[in-house]
């Protein structure tokens, strides 16, 4: 296998998520025997994104990740509904979570955005001792931050606007309103990305999820909080989304002792993919060395 090669794993089973499977120049190809690890021993990256993308995604995913594939297997998983996962009526961060957990077999790197946070710290929550670490980049968890006064108003405005979504709204419709209304240009609406909008409408909240903070603060892995400054997004989108995930991401960092690393603009791993990928790589040797 070249650098330049990816695989296409395909569902793990039938029912579960797609992954596709980088790992540039560490094997001669993929199996179900030798999926756990490198060649070098090297334990595997399971990457979970958020709403309106999928996992290699050049807009809102993982594809400028792809570099990190030098060193570690990186499973970049499409959540159900997603990508080329199968379908589900409603998509859900705790069935995301157990998808993740049948992902990280003998223990593997955890990378979870948005909503993808959300599953990705169920998972470990529930099987701590199958993490190495944990990389948070702006989850979307905001009940576990409820305190903050940011994070309570923003709650409520959800919990409304959802409430008031209507019945027969259709993908394209979701799509344009929750990128114009915040003053975002709207991607253009493909097969792919509208297959991306219908699963985001119809999947269950993630910011109301009640994750438990204490067992991830107990956990012995490192983690890591990675969350934009939010400066040069549009006023709307800032004030609506930056704020709020700032505040969460400040708290839940403090609460599970995670490093806290804050970038420049508010799509942290596309936009600031160097400095994303420098301190993934230096959070991964350092759990390595633990």
């Amino acid at each position: 296998m070249t650098g330049n090669d990816s695989i296409d794993r395909g569902p793990a089973a039938p029912g579960q998520v797609h992954v596709t499977v980088w790992d540039d120049g560490q094997s001669d190809g993929i199996s179900e025997r030798n999926a756990d690890r490198n060649a070098d021993g090297r334990p595997p990256v399971v990457f979970v994104h958020g709403i309106l993308t999928w996992g290699d995604d050049d807009r809102y995913g993982f594809a400028a990740q792809r570099p990190l594939a030098d060193r570690h297997r990186l499973l970049v998983m499409d959540r159900r509904g997603y990508g080329r996962s199968p379908d589900i009526d409603h998509s859900d961060w705790s069935v995301d979570a157990e998808d993740v957990i049948g992902l990280l077999g003998a223990g593997a790197h955890l990378v979870g955005h948005a909503y993808g946070g959300v599953g990705a710290m169920a998972a470990a929550v529930r099987r701590p001792e199958l993490v190495r670490s944990l990389s948070l980049i702006q989850p979307g968890a905001l009940r576990p931050a409820e305190r903050h006064p940011v994070v309570a108003e923003a709650l409520a405005r959800a919990r409304a606007a959802t409430a008031a979504l209507p019945a027969d709204l259709t993908p394209e419709e979701f799509l344009r309103a929750a990128t114009e209304s915040v003053g975002m240009e709207t991607p253009e609406p493909t097969p792919a990305r509208l297959r991306a909008a219908a699963a985001s409408m119809a999947e269950h909240p993630c910011w109301d999820a009640d994750i438990p903070l204490g067992p991830l603060a107990d956990a012995s892995f490192p983690k890591l909080m990675i969350s934009g400054d939010w400066e040069g997004a549009p006023e709307q989108y800032r004030k609506f989304a930056g704020e709020p995930l700032i505040a969460c991401a400040t708290e839940v960092a403090e609460a599970i002792e995670a490093d806290h690393l804050i970038v420049p603009g508010y799509y942290p791993h596309t936009q600031q993919p160097e400095r994303v990928n420098t301190a993934l790589r230096a959070l991964w040797d350092r759990a390595e060395r633990m």
